[in-house]
């Protein structure tokens, strides 16, 4: 699958990581930047390389999905939710304790974002998560696929 990257300063060293992992794992990978490390870039021109790029795909009918990290992941997340046709879903960790529904059924906010949302932009909080606790969950958001169940269908039609 193609996979678009991007990152500020303080997502540099778990792009890079990943890139690495994703490239491992057969996933075709389109480094969006930052291309070197420098304290004072500024997420928003970054991530939205990596948007556009997604948004273009999306509205084509094209399967990607693109991954965008910063600190916290929010501002990425943001920036990424503009561009039409990218649904972009924020991570930063499990949650402290395990989470249930009110029926007591196990929730999983990230496979739920595919399963649910499908989403196809996924923004990591680099501050949050080991490289080890990313990369397991950017292997269970690119495995996890949308449900196809046509309340989520509609849902998401009217998003768009």
């Amino acid at each position: 699958m193609k996979v678009y990257l991007a990152a500020d300063h303080a997502g540099f060293e778990l792009k890079q990581t990943l890139i690495e992992f994703l490239t491992n794992s057969g996933h075709d990978i389109d480094d969006c930047g930052a291309y070197e490390f420098d304290k004072d870039d500024d997420y928003p021109e970054i991530v939205a390389r990596a948007a556009k790029k997604l948004s273009e795909d999306a509205l084509a009918g094209k399967d990607s999905r693109a991954i965008v990290i910063g600190a916290s992941g929010q501002g990425e997340a943001i920036v990424a939710n503009r561009l039409r046709g990218v649904r972009c879903a924020l991570y930063y960790g499990p949650a402290g304790r395990e989470q249930t529904d009110a029926g007591g059924k196990r929730l999983d906010i990230l496979s739920s974002t595919r399963k649910h949302n499908d989403t196809n932009a996924l923004s990591l909080g680099a501050r949050f998560l080991t490289p080890d606790e990313a990369k397991e969950a950017v292997k269970r958001w690119l495995e996890t696929p949308f449900s196809g169940e046509e309340r989520h269908a509609r849902r998401i039609r009217q998003i768009d």
